[in-house]
């Protein structure tokens, strides 16, 4: 699905899917991507869909259109491009032009070769090994363009590694000035970042060599960082020549040198901080270097490069933090979505069940009355019910372990779900173990486990064919596998061989507006939070059957009676 996302703007997060033809773009309401962004026009731009493509065409707005940084009047998108309108940049991701169905007729992974291929592994090289190429000391013979060249690649080798193993900004910035201080030899050091709202620079990250006096504030020319912003170059600075030190009886004896670099932090779309390190150059130094700045322009390349690795890295993080910021709204919106209509259709059933009770009162009719408080009854134990699958869905809990029977727990379901047995018009057996010790487990957590399982089994069993719907629930003392089974089977229709892979997902359910979709979620979850599972069987036509299996755990050892089941 073509799709614009935003990655720097008031609306930072935000997916704009492009589902229509003719779509416009700007700050009015009725806009389908509606920027909130003083500096976009109320109609700025309009996106046409032509021969699958999306043209984006400028509407005469006030500050323009940008297409990858360049102005446009109007620009045919594919996938990358970056769209800025006014202070919002968005990223474009076109349509496929090649399906993966059409990708598997043109690449093939063959478990035999076939009979004319005669290839074969003639070298392998592990890791560890391909890295020794940046590793100076293989080769002492080599020349000093290759030692300089190969120093440098190992810098960028070991900057690229860093910055791909962290999505946390501040880990990021810190292992970066950890770097620089390996490979430059500077005093002090110190990473800044664009704030996306304020547009200013602010200190991230500090640095100095072991030894350096941490209390010495770290003092930056503002124009120095506005030259090196604006026109996004690096810069060697030094204060050598702010007086008279280099002359034979200057300070320079007494007071030494300040040398300083500072580069931007250049990634695709803008510079988003900049890197500033600087060292003292002691006169016993400069005396023995003639006078030669510590800094070159060597260094000053090098630590170009790293700052553009570095911002690659925080432009990545900061848009995947967006994205799973995104997601997440997107997934609180369908569960609100999800339960608002739950619990609108259990409200509607209170207010019918209230209705009946309000006219039986007036009419003295106790039939009435009765029929109603049964609806009232059966929707509080629906919203109930509701509520605590949510709980236990929401949080991640250690089971409340104390000693029980699964049988009782099996019985108390069983009487739990008699009622609602009967007027489905579904028999409910129970077939427990014989012989069922104690064991330690969480019954509450157990009990709701079960509950949803026998739940589901009497709405299928009551859509079997004939009306003879029945649900066997059966419990099963495994001594030598070391665990406890218990089986839900009914009778019904089966489950779809197509519903199977998405049985366990959250708000999924087949019962439609019966269901809640949290019931086997919750359950699975129960079980996994006692190291257990539950495993489903079904075939279309011949019902179903849920295990629950879960470890037998003695109360006298805490261990299990038996081996620990392979999961």
């Amino acid at each position: 699905m073509p799709s614009l996302f935003v990655i720097r703007g008031n609306d930072q997060g935000s997916r704009f899917e492009l589902t229509e033809s003719v779509l416009r773009l700007g700050r009015d309401s009725a806009s389908a991507v509606q920027l909130h962004d003083t500096e976009v026009s109320r109609q700025h731009a309009e996106l046409r869909q032509v021969e699958g493509d999306f043209i984006i065409s400028d509407q005469n707005s006030a500050n323009g259109t940008f297409i990858n940084g360049r102005p446009v009047r109007q620009h045919r998108l594919v996938s990358g491009d970056q769209v800025q309108v006014g202070s919002t940049l968005m990223l474009y991701t076109g349509p496929s032009k090649e399906s993966d169905e059409d990708l598997a007729k043109t690449i093939d992974i063959a478990s035999l070769p076939p009979a004319d291929d005669q290839s074969r592994i003639i070298r392998s090289v592990p890791q560890k090994e391909g890295s020794r190429i940046f590793d100076l000391e293989a080769d002492a013979a080599q020349n000093s363009w290759l030692a300089k060249a190969r120093s440098n690649l190992q810098v960028m080798y070991h900057t690229a590694l860093a910055v791909s193993h962290t999505l946390d900004i501040d880990q990021l910035l810190n292992r970066i000035t950890e770097l620089i201080f390996e490979w430059v030899e500077a005093d002090r050091g110190c990473i800044l970042l664009v704030d996306p709202a304020t547009k200013k620079l602010e200190p991230r990250v500090r640095r100095e060599r072991k030894g350096i006096n941490r209390g010495d504030k770290i003092v930056i020319s503002k124009t120095i960082l506005d030259y090196v912003i604006d026109r996004n170059e690096g810069v060697i600075t030094s204060d050598a020549r702010q007086d008279d030190r280099f002359t034979p009886g200057g300070s320079i004896l007494k007071l030494g040198v300040r040398e300083a670099i500072c580069v931007p932090m250049q990634g695709r779309y803008d510079v988003v901080g900049a890197i500033y390190v600087d060292t003292l150059t002691t006169p016993q130094q400069i005396i023995q270097r003639g006078g030669a700045n510590k800094f070159t322009e060597d260094h000053l390349k090098l630590m170009v490069a790293i700052g553009h690795q570095a911002a690659l890295a925080v432009e990545d993080t900061r848009n995947y933090t967006s994205m799973v910021q995104a997601e997440r709204l997107a997934a609180i919106g369908q569960t609100i979505a999800t339960l608002s209509h739950h619990i609108k259709n259990i409200l509607q059933g209170i207010r019918g069940g209230s209705y009946l009770i309000e006219l039986g009162l007036k009419d003295h009719d106790e039939t009435v009355v009765g029929k109603g408080w049964s609806i009232v009854e059966k929707n509080q134990n629906k919203i109930s019910n509701l509520v605590m699958d949510m709980l236990t869905f929401s949080k991640d809990r250690e089971p409340d372990l104390t000693t029980a029977n699964i049988n009782t727990v099996l019985a108390d379901v069983l009487e739990l779900m008699h009622a609602r047995a009967a007027e489905a018009e579904v028999s409910l057996v129970c077939e427990p173990a014989p012989t069922m010790p104690d064991l330690v487990f969480d019954p509450e957590g157990i009990h709701r486990a079960v509950l949803n399982v026998v739940t589901n089994a009497i709405d299928a069993a009551a859509e079997a064919e004939g009306g003879q719907g029945k649900v066997l629930v059966r419990s099963h003392y495994l001594s030598d596998e070391g665990e406890v089974r218990i089986e839900v089977l009914d009778n019904g229709p089966g489950i779809p061989a197509d519903q199977m892979d998405h049985l366990f997902a959250a708000f999924v359910s087949t019962k439609k507006s019966r269901g809640t979709g949290l019931g086997l979620p919750v359950s699975q979850k129960i079980l996994k939070e006692h190291g257990g599972r539950i495993l489903v069987h079904s075939e279309p036509g011949q019902g179903a059957c849920f295990a629950l299996e879960l470890p037998a755990v003695t109360p006298a050892t805490g261990t299990h009676v038996g081996p620990s089941p392979g999961r």
